[in-house]
Order: structure tokens, then sequence, then C-alpha cells
């Protein structure tokens, strides 16, 4: 069981029988009152999102999660084939669940794979993948106010939206959580 103090982003909890996670909190001490949370929480099987407020010492139960360290090895169109790295076993998962992770999923990149109660809820990415750009325009010479970005395409069919001296064949460095440029990578 979880407190009310153990509450931050990424927790995933039970509530109502389903396993939900906390997208965003804040902890609220008004002058006058008790102390409470407000949470904004995602449900992982429907994707719906809520707003609840917990009062202080209320409980939490915990969701018996099993993650699963795996190899992401093919599409076929419809499901996502994933190799478990322990018994070496391939996942099939269907491409509605792995979702918005599709746009920065490399082949035999290591992924971590969440199960509740035997079914897959959700595909972990890594926080940064490093990818080759396969298409961008070139940069307009003069354009070079601060912070100008141009689009460009990586291997995965991605865009991302990258500075101006970036060119096609260059590896860059991307955050996985909001699909930005982090740095130019040399090879």
């Amino acid at each position: 069981m979880y407190e009310t103090s153990d509450i931050r982003k990424g927790l995933k909890v039970k509530m109502d029988g389903d396993p939900w996670i906390v997208v965003d909190f804040q902890f609220v001490k008004p002058g006058k009152g008790t102390a409470f949370t407000r949470t904004r929480l995602k449900n992982l099987k429907t994707g719906q999102v809520l707003e609840r407020t917990f009062k202080t010492g209320e409980k939490l139960e915990e969701a018996a999660f099993e993650e699963r360290f795996t190899t992401y090895l093919y599409s076929d169109g419809t499901n996502y084939v994933f190799m478990d790295k322990n018994d070496f076993e391939q996942l099939m998962v269907p491409a509605d669940l792995v979702g918005d992770a599709s746009r920065f999923l490399l082949e035999n990149m290591d992924v971590t794979l969440l199960f509740y109660e035997g079914a897959p809820m959700s595909v972990d990415l890594p926080t940064f993948v490093t990818a080759e750009v396969v298409r961008a325009e070139p940069g307009v010479r003069g354009d070079t106010a601060t912070g100008v970005t141009k689009p460009a395409y990586i291997s995965t069919g991605a865009q991302v939206d990258v500075p101006l001296f970036i060119n096609e064949g260059d590896v860059i460095k991307i955050d996985t959580r909001d699909g930005t440029y982090v740095e130019r990578v040399k090879r």
C-alpha cells in the first residue's frame, strides 16, 4: 500500500480494479484545513485520463506489474514483435498498444514491456535514442536567428525539429519523452 506522500510521476496504482499511472501531481497545503495531493491519472487499459484529489493519510493500492526486459525485433504491420531477454520467448504486442513509442523504436533496441495480469500494458523506451537523419532540407544561408529549426526525418520515419546545421546522414540524439532533438552524435 502507498501513502499519499509516496505519490510521484510514474507511480503505478490500482483503483477500481484497473491499473493507473500518475501523470502529474501537486501537493497542496492550504492555509486552513488539511493538506491534500491533486493528481492526474491515466488508465493503462483504456487510456482515460482523470484528475483526482487524495487527502493526506489516504492509502493507495499498489498495482502488481511485471517488467520484462526485451529486445525489439520487427513489425509485421499489425503487431510488434519483441524477444524476452531471459527466456528468448517472442512476444507479439498490438500496434495500438505500442502507440507513440513506435516513432522511435529501432530494430534491436532494448525496451521494457510492462505486463498487468499477464497482458502487455505499455512499452517503455530508453530515455534517449540515436538515429540517422535520412531526409532533411538544407539550411538557408543567412537564416541564422537563434533557435531556428527545420524538420528532419529519421530512419524510423519520425519527424524531429533540428537546428539548421543538421544534414542528411548525420546521427542525432533524441529525447523519447517529448521527441526533441538533443545533440548531434559523432560516429
